[in-house]
């Protein structure tokens, strides 16, 4: 099974599941959500919230693919940018990090392992753009049988992230970002950082006779 992982766009969101592309649960305050559920607006609110962070800080979304076929996705933004984050027990949002808002892996799709690759996608993502972790807020009480904005706890946990502020339902929780770097890739850039520091010499060897 091929797997490629790419940042979301205006031009790829209809690859989303759903699901993902008509909740607006973080992305408006709460009696704005309502409004977009009642007038059936969420799709459009999702596309312009999508816009509006690409346009004032830039890739916000990751998109995973299965041998070509759209198997998941996760949001992530400064905490500025996500209305509903305000409204948890557990916030703010520490300072230095940046608030991943979602994650969802298609039901087909689930217990491969695609949820752990995007969450290294996002940390790479980020790490890239000089910040330092990024944070959750999870779900300890998940549906299996709903779809939910939130993403469950139990999942954060179990790919690194660190509980910061308990809650019985909402905690939240913490990714340092040099932490979800894979040992893989650490060994990787050490050896090309060692090859590049390495100078072969071409000429030719001298002997002196005996």
């Amino acid at each position: 099974m091929s797997r490629r992982v790419v940042g979301v766009t205006l031009d790829n969101l209809e690859h989303l599941s759903k699901h993902s592309r008509t909740c607006v649960f973080w992305e408006l305050a709460p009696h704005l959500r309502e409004q977009a559920e009642e007038y059936g607006d969420t799709e459009f609110e999702k596309e312009a919230w999508v816009s509006s962070v690409l346009l004032e800080w830039g890739s916000c979304g990751r998109l995973i693919y299965c041998d070509g076929i759209p198997a998941g996705s996760a949001f992530y933004a400064p905490p500025a940018a996500v209305p509903r984050s305000a409204a948890f027990p557990t916030s703010p949002v520490s300072p230095d990090a940046v608030l991943m808002t979602s994650l969802d892996v298609l039901p087909e799709f689930r217990g491969g392992g695609l949820g752990r690759v995007l969450v290294q996608a996002v940390a790479k993502d980020l790490t890239r753009r000089g910040v330092k972790a990024v944070e959750a807020f999870g779900d300890m009480r998940p549906d299996d049988d709903e779809p939910s904005c939130v993403t469950p706890a139990e999942f954060l946990q179990s790919v690194g992230f660190k509980t910061v502020r308990p809650h019985p339902r909402w905690p939240r929780l913490r990714l340092e970002l040099r932490s979800a770097i894979t040992w893989k890739e650490d060994v990787e850039a050490a050896l090309e950082r060692l090859f590049n520091s390495v100078t072969v010499s071409t000429a030719e060897p001298s002997f002196r006779p005996v």
